[in-house]
């Protein structure tokens, strides 16, 4: 049997597996264009139960278009403060107000035009053309391409963008017909609950499991192939939590690269200890009369991971260089991210 042949048994057999087994999530309920988005966009790079609360909140505050074209970036962030990746919500702002000046406020049932608003890649447009509209356009993410992986005995590497198209291109070609919906989200269903990673799939509830070729000959496991890639960069940041009565400094951050117009605890490259804080705020002309370390925390980005030391310090003054906000006014006005989670608590 050819790869084609065998992806059009195995995506047949997806579909009714799913319609017959598929998990009920939220935003499968009611599967319109704006719901399918928003979901998508949430679910990348993200676990399904970190988003379900987020997701219901986020359409509770903007349940359309319009509302999410009008609303204020900080009100923005701060329905996403926690989700991380926080240039997927000004995305979302960004293609909305497009999709209100182009569309008519309605998402275009068009893959390609899907593909042209900011934030929307091949895999988003896929996921919302078949589920949404119904279209025979695939939504290929890791998810997939670990399944067609293992079902081909494919050793190509799964990080490659040139894997990515073959993939993509083959699938479109056996989508069965009017069952887009089903086979999408039949695909991504397998890889998160059956076909696993980092550990032994669980073959025997798959219902692809007659035509797959790894699990024919036993070598599962092998697959997918990913390239190595680079090690993180590490970062030592100090991070300042400076209390001056019952106001706390923070300050937003540049507009432009890590964690862009996002708001933050004051925080110094390096590892320093309690004397050079204190001679700092000095320098800074908060007139500190108590520093205490309260130890440490990391974050891990894409490319680079924060390895961060915490002090508290009482101020005897406010300076200009930062924002001063009661407890309240940071949890009601400032979206903090989650790289300061640690720190959050000690202000709470």
């Amino acid at each position: 049997m050819d790869d084609r042949a065998l992806l059009e048994r195995a995506v047949s057999s997806i579909a009714d597996w799913f319609g017959a087994a598929g998990r009920s999530l939220p935003w499968r309920q009611d599967p319109t264009p704006y719901h399918v988005w928003i979901s998508e966009i949430m679910l990348q790079q993200t676990r399904i139960e970190a988003v379900i609360p987020y997701y219901a909140r986020f359409l509770d505050a903007l349940p359309d278009v319009k509302a999410l074209a009008e609303v204020p970036e900080d009100r923005l962030l701060k329905l996403w403060e926690g989700l991380g990746y926080y240039s997927r919500a000004r995305n979302l702002k960004k293609a909305a107000v497009m999709i209100m000046e182009r569309y008519g406020g309605s998402l275009p049932a068009d893959a390609a035009l899907l593909r042209g608003l900011p934030g929307i890649g091949d895999y988003t447009a896929g996921a919302v053309a078949s589920i949404a509209f119904g279209l025979p356009e695939p939504a290929v993410d890791g998810n997939v391409l670990r399944v067609c992986a293992r079902l081909l005995a494919d050793s190509a590497d799964v990080l490659s963008p040139e894997t990515k198209r073959r993939v993509t291109s083959l699938l479109r070609d056996v989508y069965p017909a009017g069952r887009a919906r089903s086979a999408t989200e039949g695909l991504m269903e397998l890889g998160e609950v059956i076909c696993l990673p980092n550990g032994a799939p669980l073959c025997g509830e798959c219902p692809a499991g007659d035509v797959c070729r790894a699990r024919a000959a036993g070598t599962q496991l092998s697959y997918p192939y990913r390239s190595p890639k680079p090690p993180r960069r590490i970062e030592e940041r100090t991070v300042l939590l400076l209390r001056c009565r019952d106001r706390w400094a923070v300050r937003k951050r540049p507009d432009s690269g890590l964690l862009a117009g996002l708001w933050e605890f004051p925080n110094v490259d390096g590892a320093l200890d309690g004397e050079h804080v204190a001679s700092l705020l000095r320098d800074w002309a908060l007139e500190p009369t108590r520093v205490t370390g309260f130890g440490r925390a990391k974050h891990v980005f894409t490319h680079v991971e924060w390895r961060m030391t915490g002090f508290l310090a009482e101020c005897g003054r406010e300076n200009d260089a930062f924002q001063w906000k009661t407890a309240a006014e940071i949890a009601a006005q400032c979206p903090i991210p989650t790289a300061f989670k640690a720190y959050r608590g000690q202000i709470e």
